[in-house]
């Protein structure tokens, strides 16, 4: 029976990642702050053929994350695979600038991740086996108007993946970087639509992403077409270019909107 944890479990992916791998029969240690949500999603999770164990508690807190680690250690030995999806996003223009908005999103799209790969790596290295999926965006691949501290912290994410998985070439871990585009969550709902480019239905998008998981793959990214323009052609394309072409989407926003890959709790 696989162990798998798999962190924001409260909503969006988080929740849906853990429906489906509860119907494989999986054992899933769901992280999440909020309690009751996390409860719910545990009882989900049973009813669907699953063996859950809710963590609550914060990715961006050491010790709650080294307090969770002990309990799966204590019950289950280790863990297989560790998808780190906890993420949070803001929408703040650079005439608005904030550190503290940086703050907040880095401490938990980032050292969240970085928490948690900390508990978990000794234990699957010295195993000679598993697999580490961290879900960044394809927001991470350019900077985006209104999206200045969530496009840092998915470009920092894709970077400290990128750099553990050649690290631990050889060792028997993977490390998956997943980049998905929109989404569909609770965030989503509050989003202009027309800004929201190739929108997937949530159970389509995790699909993707355990298909990814599952084959090991080092990068994962969708929707098409626009996964293959962000992740592949946005990267190369002139400033001036850029500048044009995503300047629009920052403009007449009524209602705030999540990035691609949005918030989905933790």
């Amino acid at each position: 029976m696989r162990r798998v944890l798999i962190t924001g479990a409260t909503s969006g992916l988080g929740r849906e990642m853990a429906l489906q791998l509860a119907r494989q029969g999986c054992r899933l240690a769901l992280t999440g702050r909020r309690a009751d949500r996390l409860a719910a999603v545990a009882a989900e999770a049973r009813a669907a053929g699953g063996d859950p164990l809710p963590l609550a508690g914060s990715v961006s807190d050491p010790a709650d994350v080294r307090r969770h680690y002990a309990e799966i250690r204590e019950k289950w030995g280790g863990l297989d695979w560790a998808i780190l999806n906890a993420g949070v996003g803001d929408s703040k223009n650079a005439l608005e600038f904030s550190a503290e908005n940086y703050r907040w999103t880095f401490a938990t799209n980032v050292f969240g991740a970085a928490n948690w790969l900390e508990a978990v790596l000794p234990g699957m290295v010295a195993a000679g086996s598993g697999v580490v999926a961290g879900i960044s965006s394809l927001a991470g691949m350019r900077g985006l108007p209104n999206s200045g501290s969530y496009c840092a912290s998915k470009a920092a994410l894709t970077a400290m993946l990128e750099s553990t998985r050649i690290d631990l070439r050889g060792t028997g871990v993977s490390v998956v970087t997943v980049c998905p585009g929109f989404v569909k969550s609770e965030l989503t709902d509050r989003n202009d639509p027309r800004k929201m480019l190739f929108l997937m239905e949530t159970p389509a998008g995790v699909r993707c992403i355990l298909d990814g998981i599952a084959q090991r793959r080092p990068f994962v990214h969708f929707p098409w077409p626009l996964s293959p323009v962000m992740a592949h052609i946005a990267p190369v394309v002139p400033c001036w270019l850029w500048d044009l072409a995503v300047s629009p989407f920052g403009r007449y926003r009524k209602k705030p909107y999540a990035e691609p890959g949005g918030a989905r709790g933790h």
